[in-house]
């Protein structure tokens, strides 16, 4: 479903599926911790998003989705990178609380739409 819709933006990537449990094939072999990583955001996605018990209006679950890419890509660690962020932010590495890295985050998005206003 991804594919389609991206198609329809005029983004085209091709889909390598890896089907089972096991290496069987080339195919497999090369492609299952890809497979693994994307498995493991889906189920930590699904985890939080349970909680919330659904959303009375899209504007609800955009926020949600957003808030989440932006916590799991900036502020969460991860085992499979040593306990890094995958997006280091010079900023946010230097701040030692969590609530602090969401405050200057938040901060630096808000400096950002600005500058794109003032651009346009």
């Amino acid at each position: 479903m991804a594919q389609h819709y991206y198609a329809s933006q005029g983004i085209k990537f091709d889909i390598t599926q890896v089907i089972g449990l096991t290496n069987d094939d080339e195919v497999s072999r090369e492609y299952r911790p890809l497979k693994q990583i994307i498995e493991r955001l889906n189920r930590t996605f699904k985890g939080s998003y349970r909680t919330t018990c659904g959303f009375n209006s899209s504007d609800g679950s955009i926020a949600f989705v957003t808030l989440f890419t932006a916590c799991f890509n900036f502020l969460r660690t991860h085992s499979t990178l040593n306990n890094k962020v995958p997006v280091e932010i010079p900023e946010l590495q230097v701040l030692e609380t969590m609530p602090a890295r969401w405050c200057k985050l938040v901060e630096m998005a808000q400096d950002y739409c600005i500058s794109q206003q003032a651009i346009a």
